[in-house]
């Protein structure tokens, strides 16, 4: 019944991660509203279930949803009496994507993604889709999945019974999507599982090994940039030999830091239209290409603006290519990414992320100390967490223990909604916390569009050292130069604002593509 199928895929990005609930137990590395072993599944009270996917969710639960959660556990719970030694997982996170998965279910050395459509009585083509590119996601992005079955199966709880599924595996174990019913799906789960033999799975391991894309994935995202200029994805004030002069200068000071074995972060300025997302783009592009290793990302909380780029690099995929919508949009989702999403997988946790080179677009609309600790604790369940978004994504790329590189896109007077603290609080978070940090500012980091606060000020106007002709000594959009801070009081600044259009410069330049929308970028957390 199985076969070899010549299928070549590539995933969006996911990753595992350490986290401790609100109610101070202990769950599982891997991210789930709920998360038990088989054997306790079966003895637990579906209403208590319900209870703790109701109290993990971040959103308002209606009653079609809870209905639709006892539906799943009522079906969960005949399927799965035989199969006590596994564990199972509900409302699982897809990390950095922002989706998740109805249910994974880990039994006699396979990974089950489960989709469920409650009520449905016919298998749409959609949600053949989605549970297939749940499975690719967990394949080309999860360490631990790399070389372990997966098997997609969507199940439409009233559609007609059918014979033993035909599993057909691709080359890289993710098995095409499979379709059952509710009544059916022990039988299918345990057909599967014996239908041959499997390599064997350590469930503790896979649960310990965290992101890190497949050499496919590398590769894929390696041909897609060296092919293709990210200046031509829009025009742009700054003109190409502008731009690639401010990417080699901010490569100087990466390969600096990978020398030295020390840790740096850049903040290239500019105004609205100065080119700053290209610059990032063509930075994180550029090391993506010379040190596939770093596993430079470029992330952005603007949503319409991650959308336009990856769409826009996407079809010029396909068109270059001839490969499908689907498989080109794998390749660039894993280095695109929204900030939300990589935030999220390091809070509450001590994992080190993979990636050694990371690009904050519009970095002055980080959140400041009281929003990014009022979000975490009410939407995240962290309680004592009290940080600026700025001091966060500084630690978590500071638990490198040798190099990385941090390179901020900053945008003049674009501070624009409640809580969004500006190039201070970055400031801040390196004056008490990151001394040891190489920074390099540029001198128009002082002008007032930037609106420093007064502490942040003078640290940025002394200690100024001359570059040497080895590192940075033009930074032709942004002029920069290497800054030391003494450490010093720590002061925040807030701006509130009253509904201004929120779409950045950067998504406009790209509105001659037929994907590109106006819409507000508001600064919301997914």
């Amino acid at each position: 019944m199985f076969s070899k199928a010549p299928i070549r895929r590539i995933g969006q990005v996911l990753q595992f991660r350490t986290a401790i609930s609100a109610r101070g137990h202990m769950t599982m590395p891997v991210k789930a509203y709920y998360n038990s072993s088989v054997c306790e599944f079966l003895k637990d009270d579906p209403t208590r279930i319900l209870g703790v996917l109701t109290a993990e969710a971040n959103f308002s639960v209606e009653e079609p949803q809870r209905w639709a959660w006892l539906q799943q556990i009522s079906i969960l719970r005949t399927a799965l009496p035989h199969e006590s030694n596994g564990r199972i997982f509900l409302e699982f996170f897809i990390p950095r994507m922002g989706k998740r998965a109805d249910a994974v279910l880990v039994v006699r050395n396979v990974v089950f993604i489960l989709e469920f459509k409650i009520g449905a009585s016919e298998h749409a083509s959609s949600a053949f889709d989605q549970v297939e590119d749940y499975a690719l996601d967990l394949k080309n992005f999860h360490e631990g999945s790399h070389n372990v079955p997966i098997v997609p199966v969507l199940v439409s709880s009233d559609a007609k019974s059918l014979p033993d599924p035909e599993v057909r595996f691709a080359e890289d174990l993710v098995a095409s999507p499979v379709s059952t019913n509710a009544a059916d799906l022990g039988p299918v789960i345990d057909y599967i599982s014996q239908a041959r033999p499997y390599p064997q799975l350590d469930l503790e391991l896979w649960m310990a090994k965290g992101y890190k894309p497949t050499p496919t994935i590398i590769e894929a995202a390696q041909v897609l940039y060296q092919t293709h200029s990210v200046a031509d994805i829009s025009r742009s004030d700054a003109d190409a030999k502008n731009l690639s002069e401010l990417s080699a200068a901010v490569s100087r000071v990466i390969d600096e830091a990978r020398e030295n074995r020390t840790k740096a972060i850049c903040f290239v300025t500019g105004v609205p239209g100065s080119g700053k997302t290209l610059a990032g783009l063509s930075i994180a592009t550029r090391r993506s290409d010379e040190h596939s290793d770093e596993h430079a990302v470029f992330l952005s909380g603007n949503g319409p603006l991650v959308d336009v780029l990856r769409e826009a690099l996407a079809r010029d995929k396909v068109l270059r290519d001839g490969i499908s919508k689907k498989a080109a949009e794998r390749a660039v989702h894993g280095f695109i990414q929204n900030i939300h999403h990589f935030r999220d997988e390091y809070v509450g946790n001590n994992d080190v992320p993979d990636e050694k080179v990371v690009v904050f677009d519009e970095a002055q609309r980080a959140w400041t100390r009281e929003q990014a600790a009022f979000f975490t604790q009410r939407k995240r369940g962290q309680r004592d967490f009290n940080m600026s978004e700025p001091e966060f994504l500084i630690s978590v790329m500071d638990r490198h223990s040798d190099r990385c590189a941090v390179v901020c896109l900053v945008g003049g007077g674009q501070e624009i909604n409640t809580g969004e603290a500006g190039i201070s609080e970055w400031i801040s978070a390196l004056e008490t916390r990151f001394s040891d940090w190489q920074v390099y500012v540029s001198p128009r980091i002082s002008c007032p569009s930037t609106v420093l606060n007064w502490t942040s000020t003078p640290f940025c106007n002394r200690h100024v050292f001359t570059p040497r002709s080895t590192s940075t000594s033009r930074f032709p959009c942004a002029p920069f130069a290497r800054r030391h801070f003494r450490p010093g009081p720590s002061h925040t600044r807030q701006r509130t604002t009253t509904g201004e259009e929120c779409v950045r410069n950067d998504t406009k330049r790209l509105s001659h593509l037929p994907y590109s929308r106006s819409k507000r970028s508001t600064r919301l957390a997914p």
